[in-house]
């Protein structure tokens, strides 16, 4: 089965419509902190460590205990290659209705620099910052395994 791909502008018309979408920012927490798309949930598939990234071992843990495997997700990143890996395993689990949002937060770029999606924050969409309330990995993460 191919991975479902979304562009930025239809997962906005996709949680506008109100048809049960969220949208996952799978961005490491700084990431989150600095801007994400209004309405986001940061759940990290990668955390930033002094070396570059490395996996979240309880990306899987919180997912499973804060959606249900049919639940409408949209996984986002800063390009939408990390959210393309966090889609991969969240079908490995099981998840029917996910997509990757392709371009995600901040765009795709090619090696020469030519965009090949354009990203949320590119297109003006609605955005946020700082760790909100029941969005924020830590309090996802609460009650779901090991906290952050």
């Amino acid at each position: 089965m191919s991975q479902k791909e979304v562009t930025v502008e239809e997962a906005a018309a996709l949680l506008d419509a109100g048809g049960g979408h969220v949208y996952v920012d799978v961005r490491s927490v700084p990431e989150f902190q600095e801007g994400h798309p209004a309405g986001a949930l940061n759940v990290p598939v990668m955390h930033r460590q002094a070396l570059g990234l490395a996996p979240n071992a309880d990306f899987l843990t919180v997912m499973e205990a804060r959606f249900p495997r049919d639940a409408r997700l949209l996984l986002g990143c800063l390009s939408g290659q990390r959210s393309a890996a966090a889609a991969g395993i969240l079908e490995a689990a099981g998840y029917t209705d996910v997509s990757n949002v392709k371009g995600g937060f901040g765009g795709r770029r090619s090696p020469s620099g030519e965009s090949l999606a354009r990203g949320w924050a590119e297109l003006g969409l609605p955005t946020g910052s700082g760790d909100p309330e029941g969005r924020s990995y830590a309090s996802l993460a609460a009650g779901a395994g090991d906290a952050p």
